[in-house]
């Protein structure tokens, strides 16, 4: 287990939280967390942390009354070291429920351990179409999206817009291949090209002179955290922002946004969620996110920031008890439908995945920096295109 950061750790104490190693005295409700916390994606893992630990610092330290104990670990972004890490999560530190779960690989390797174990356990990042659809479990809840929504709003947004030749690229695992089959989906027409990418790339030059040779006339891309600041300025520095429309998903979000700034201007992507959704809970949530931590979240923060809510209501639900895994896990599927989201409307679809709605941003100039500009609400009540596959009811 990690070492907590001093900041944290002020915030556990000021709440009364509590964050132990596994060893120390049983807690009434015990959450493992797990996520990159290392490398070039850490700060995706880092956020949907910091959300969780700022909703439970919210509600006291307790959930549904309870009081919480928070187990954290960092996968490493490998998907053995995950599952490794759920494995000890379920045997030794015997954790009530865990959250996080990873990259989708990262997901698809713990999903084994998970469904033979019961314990509920809330995605805030993953939503691969495998457990969308077949391989759906009734204790796996997915809180940040399905891997193809946000694509399929892209798909939907860049037709609508009229887009005839749009080139895709992503990075080649399951949610990379999720996204562009999802953007495919609501586009309707065959792309200009379909490009996938090795996982962690940093260099795209000789991509981005094979896109210019194809002449599209609009670029869909999905790469995250850092490796998204790096397609985005060497698409600055071919020219290729003024030039060419850009769509994204996940590519552009709070840190993503601080690291390019103007270099970012123009860029429309899709997502369930943004700092100025104007509703009670996110109005707290993003004034208390950038008091607490010194900058604004993104959408990573908001599934941790969820799974503390949705967790209280559903414990909440129970009278307290957190102790049968199935009780809880249908307090949780319930609870998705009445806990406060900071998306306003939310609830779990038969397959747990969210039912939400999808919104079309643009980044502009505003004044002497940037600001998001909401260009539409492109799917409302959204839901997955898998879920007839799923066998839950």
């Amino acid at each position: 287990m990690q070492a907590i950061p001093s900041g944290l750790a002020a915030l556990a104490a000021a709440a009364a939280l509590t964050v132990v190693a596994p060893q120390s005295a049983r807690a009434d409700i015990r959450i493992g967390f797990t996520g990159v916390l290392s490398g070039p994606q850490a700060a995706l893992g880092q956020d949907q942390y910091d959300g969780l630990m700022l909703g439970i610092e919210q509600l006291g330290g307790s959930l549904g009354g309870q009081k919480a104990v928070v187990i954290r670990d960092d996968d490493q972004l490998k998907p053995d070291v995950g599952a490794q890490i759920v494995q000890k999560f379920i045997e030794k530190d015997k954790v009530d429920v865990m959250v996080g779960l990873g990259f989708s690989n990262v997901l698809m390797a713990e999903l084994r351990r998970i469904k033979e174990s019961g314990v509920v356990a809330l995605s805030t990042n993953a939503g691969p179409a495998p457990i969308a659809g077949r391989m759906c479990l009734p204790n796996l809840f997915v809180l940040g999206w399905q891997n193809d929504s946000m694509s399929e709003a892209m798909g939907k947004y860049v037709k609508d817009q009229g887009y005839k030749r749009a080139y895709l690229m992503s990075a080649n695992y399951q949610a990379g291949k999720d996204k562009l089959a999802g953007f495919k989906r609501f586009y309707g027409a065959s792309p200009a090209d379909e490009v996938y990418t090795q996982l962690g790339q940093l260099d795209y030059s000789a991509e981005i002179s094979r896109m210019q040779s194809a002449g599209p006339d609009a670029l869909f891309a999905f790469y995250t955290g850092g490796v998204g600041v790096n397609f985005v300025r060497q698409l600055r520095q071919a020219g290729l922002m003024e030039k060419l429309p850009f769509f994204s998903e996940s590519l552009i979000d709070s840190n993503t946004l601080t690291a390019l700034k103007e270099q970012a201007v123009g860029a429309i992507y899709g997502t369930p969620w943004a700092t100025t959704l104007d509703n009670p809970q996110n109005r707290k949530f993003v004034e208390s996110f950038k008091a607490r931590y010194g900058r604004l979240p993104s959408e990573y923060a908001v599934g941790g920031y969820d799974a503390a809510y949705l967790l209280d209501a559903a414990v909440r639900a129970q009278g307290g008890k957190v102790g049968d895994s199935k009780s809880l896990a249908a307090a949780v599927k319930a609870a998705g439908a009445t806990f406060p989201s900071v998306r306003g409307k939310f609830r779990f679809n038969t397959n747990n995945m969210p039912v939400q709605n999808l919104y079309a941003y643009q980044v502009v100039k505003e004044g002497d920096g940037i600001g998001l500009k909401q260009l539409a609400t492109v799917l409302t009540d959204h839901q997955d295109a898998y879920v007839a596959d799923c066998p839950l009811k």
